[in-house]
């Protein structure tokens, strides 16, 4: 299953039914889980770990050091879970130790080509990022987050659960869960409710979040007071609390 042209170091450790490209280099840290695709032309190096069942397209670089002029060398890492599509020409940096020394994307994402994830990354489970979505150091993405073509987000921005952007949009501030952004410098247009009824939230529920929507953005509440109606909203309405959580932990304000 490994192409005689590729450079698999006798260090690295690849799994089970694993298949390994023309031309592709696999480094001495490296771990490859069962059943994990590579394609031709792929530079996977570092420490890096990828899970079972992962397809990885042509062209990549995984596991680079970071793009961070104080990176000097130290031990970090790259993890990437299981059952993720990585397409042409995406590229994974490694985390630093101004963070947790770790990049991670999680389970079951869809990476499309040109994605980049810099170094500290933080990417969770069933997003999907289409082409040249792009995200700078210390990023968290929440779990199916969808993040339009061209997306580019600012350092230590995080992007909340089930939210979406529009093609293009470039991402300063934290986008909440659950809402939809769009434009050059983003701004809110709405909840994401085709993609919570696609993932089985029930109707009342897709009411629910609409309500906390306008009483984030459309009340003429600051953002302290809306805080405040939020809690008030979440004893009833469980999915509210994942809106309010956010909002407690934003690092760099919300898009509003």
């Amino acid at each position: 299953m490994i192409h005689p042209t590729a450079i698999v170091h006798p260090d690295a450790k690849v799994g089970s039914r694993v298949s390994i490209g023309a031309y592709s280099i696999i480094g001495a840290e490296v771990e490859l889980g069962t059943n994990t695709q590579v394609g031709s032309h792929v530079v996977i190096e570092g420490r890096t770990r990828i899970g079972a069942d992962n397809r990885i397209f042509p062209f990549c670089s995984i596991g680079a050091e970071p793009q961070d002029k104080k990176y000097t060398g130290e031990l970090t890492a790259l993890e990437v879970g299981d059952r993720n599509t990585i397409r042409e020409f995406c590229t994974f940096n490694r985390g630093t130790t101004q963070d947790s020394a770790v990049t991670r994307l999680g389970n079951d994402n869809w990476i499309m080509a040109y994605v980049h994830l810099a170094h500290d990354c933080q990417v969770g489970n069933h997003t999907i990022f289409a082409n040249n979505a792009q995200l700078a150091g210390h990023v968290h993405v929440g779990d199916f987050a969808i993040l339009g073509g061209f997306t580019v987000v600012h350092q230590f921005v995080s992007i909340g659960a089930h939210s979406i952007t529009a093609m293009g949009t470039i991402l300063l501030q934290d986008l909440p869960p659950y809402v939809t952004a769009a434009g050059n410098t983003a701004k809110p247009y709405g909840i994401n409710s085709e993609g919570l009824k696609r993932r089985g939230f029930a109707p009342e529920s897709i009411a629910a979040i609409k309500t906390a929507y306008r009483t984030l953005y459309k009340s003429g509440q600051t953002l302290e007071q809306a805080k405040r109606i939020l809690a008030l909203q979440a004893r009833e309405h469980p999915e509210i609390d994942l809106m309010l959580k956010f909002l407690q932990n934003s690092r760099r304000s919300i898009v509003r």
